[in-house]
């Protein structure tokens, strides 16, 4: 996907998705938001969670608390994922994140930004037939991005 066709949002109109692969500190965070705060400037939707924090968001004790959330994931265009498997998640997590991903799929697009590769995502969602669910629904419309190069945060440490 080109930088023009980035820029334009198409991809929000297809409810195509978009997976930011790559390095720590290459510019994944740094484009999904910049994608997202487009996204509102054209009158859109976007909602940004990073996964871990998205599941204590939904484990919340209060009813009134969880529901919130979900509605805001239900009323965006776009739902960004950030620091996909970056921490293992447990057996209620992984269905959690499962039920949000089916509930977007084909419905609005979602951008997720990781650094581990598919074949290792089972290793932070603990279960074969979730994992193979999950990545069935992200990747049918979905186009991958490639991060490569040096941490931007290490090439510009204070620490020389």
């Amino acid at each position: 996907m080109g930088q023009e066709k980035l820029a334009s949002l198409s991809f929000l109109e297809k409810k195509e998705n978009l997976i930011l692969y790559g390095s720590v500190g290459t510019g994944k965070t740094h484009l999904s938001v910049a994608l997202g705060v487009q996204a509102i400037a054209q009158g859109k939707k976007a909602v940004f969670f990073r996964v871990h924090d998205l599941i204590n968001q939904l484990e919340d004790d209060d009813p009134k608390k969880v529901s919130k959330v979900h509605k805001k994931i239900h009323q965006a265009d776009l739902l960004i994922l950030d620091e996909w498997g970056y921490l293992p998640l447990h057996q209620e997590g992984a269905r959690m994140l499962f039920e949000i991903i089916s509930a977007c799929y084909e419905a609005k697009s979602i951008i997720i930004t990781t650094n581990i590769e598919f074949g290792r995502w089972k290793g932070f969602l603990f279960d074969e037939k979730l994992t193979a669910a999950i990545v069935d629904r992200l990747v049918h419309h979905s186009h991958m991005l490639m991060f490569t190069g040096k941490s931007y945060r290490m090439a510009n440490s204070l620490m020389k």
